[in-house]
């Protein structure tokens, strides 16, 4: 149980975490803070937190867990506002969806008080944001992923986990880099791609007539595309290194297929396509292996 989460950041992942915090039990107050005000006060309407703090530094004083829910682009700044209050004992985490970069904002800033620090992850989300779309059930089910560093303090690693697997979290732990990695190629490409491919749909001159054909496997396709651009540019320039890699990638595999779609050769073809549709049939969602460890 702790006494007081102190929220950075009152949106869907941010207070979906209050939510799930309280309807587990773990916590007995939230104190949120927004850089919006009107943010906070909707937060505060709608039950998500219970008190608004004017500042990030007043929503850490008297906190036992912190969750600084920001967009990675501004975790430094958040680093810098509330240091003076980062004491050991007080478990601190993010929720980026790149980890290096803000592993790397957290040994500048805070220094010898890195020992609080756990960075998260949680696979979790919408193509909506705010805090009107909280859900205490957001992480039921899902993955969140912790990277911790070497100097964190174990004890902390042990509340951070304690504390995702109360609001229904599966938790895993690997290294910030390996993060990166994995994610460049099953998340964050993906959402580069979706991208790419509705602008060059709806760009083109009969493009808006084609949409109006557009059936389930379209929508199926597309639906990242909806996501936030403001968090998705954060996320794209924090990960360039590794999303150009995963980019690469799907560049050779495209051109095989190109390749043989020129040549006219339907057997190389089909034997082109029936690789993955085999395997993507045989995926599940389920207990994955930590890349890098070769364990679950």
């Amino acid at each position: 149980m702790f006494q007081q989460l102190g929220l950075i950041g009152c949106g869907l992942i941010g207070g979906s975490f209050a939510l799930a915090l309280k309807r587990a039990g773990m916590v007995r107050r939230v104190v949120g803070y927004s850089k919006s005000p009107s943010t906070t006060e909707r937060a505060r309407k709608l039950g998500v937190i219970d008190v608004a703090a004017e500042s990030a530094l007043r929503a850490v004083a008297g906190s036992d867990i912190v969750l600084i829910a920001v967009p990675v682009a501004a975790t430094e700044t958040t680093f810098k506002a509330i240091r003076d209050l980062v004491e050991p004992g007080v478990l601190f985490m993010d929720v980026g969806s790149t980890k290096r970069d803000v592993v790397d904002a957290a040994r500048r800033v805070l220094r010898e008080r890195i020992r609080s620090f756990v960075p998260a992850h949680p696979i979790a989300g919408r193509e909506v944001s705010g805090v009107e779309h909280a859900d205490a059930a957001l992480f039921s089910g899902r993955q969140v992923i912790l990277t911790p560093l070497a100097q964190t303090a174990p004890e902390l690693v042990q509340k951070a986990t304690d504390a995702w697997s109360a609001v229904g979290a599966q938790v895993l732990k690997m290294t910030a880099e390996n993060h990166d990695a994995a994610f460049a190629a099953v998340s964050h490409l993906p959402h580069l791609l979706a991208f790419a491919y509705f602008s060059g749909v709806v760009n083109q001159p009969a493009g808006r007539d084609y949409l109006s054909l557009a059936g389930p496997g379209f929508r199926d396709f597309t639906r990242i595309a909806a996501s936030s651009p403001e968090t998705w540019r954060d996320i794209l320039v924090a990960n360039r290194e590794e999303v150009l890699k995963q980019s690469q990638r799907f560049r050779h595999a495209l051109d095989a297929l190109e390749h043989v779609m020129r040549s006219g050769n339907a057997e190389a073809l089909e034997d082109l396509i029936r690789g993955p549709a085999e395997g993507r049939a045989r995926w599940t969602m389920g207990a994955p292996r930590v890349p890098g460890s070769g364990k679950n």
